[in-house]
């Protein structure tokens, strides 16, 4: 339900945007939030973006550099990520709670299988 896409190898100081396909999730009832996890690392939950409002909140590590929105209609939710560095490096995962952002992961019920981002020189 859904399914994380557009992570990938890229430079420090690059870009990429992932996207979460949400295809049975009403967004204007669903925060979706993204979560990232790193090798060897506990899954940190670095943004959110809420139902009604669709205002994105973002953990420290993030905040500045990446940004995420949503396309309601399309059932879309989209972490554009910019200025990437080493320790961005991990799986970038997208969850769906009903309507309002968690900080804990246990509040989200559906999961995406992640996808890969890796930065590297």
């Amino acid at each position: 339900q859904l399914v994380e896409s557009g992570g990938g190898l890229v430079q420090p100081g690059g870009s990429l945007r992932l996207s979460c396909a949400t295809s049975a999730f009403d967004l204007k009832y669903t925060a979706i939030a993204w979560f990232r996890q790193a090798p060897a690392k506990d899954r940190e939950q670095i943004s959110c973006i809420l139902g009604q409002s669709g205002r994105g909140n973002y953990s420290d590590s993030v905040a500045g550099r990446f940004t995420t929105s949503k396309d309601s209609a399309k059932k879309m939710v989209y972490l554009q990520m910019n200025d990437l560095k080493i320790e961005d490096t991990g799986v970038y995962y997208c969850a769906a709670a009903p309507g309002y952002c968690y900080s804990d992961p246990r509040k989200y019920g559906f999961w995406g299988r992640g996808t890969q981002v890796t930065v590297s020189p």
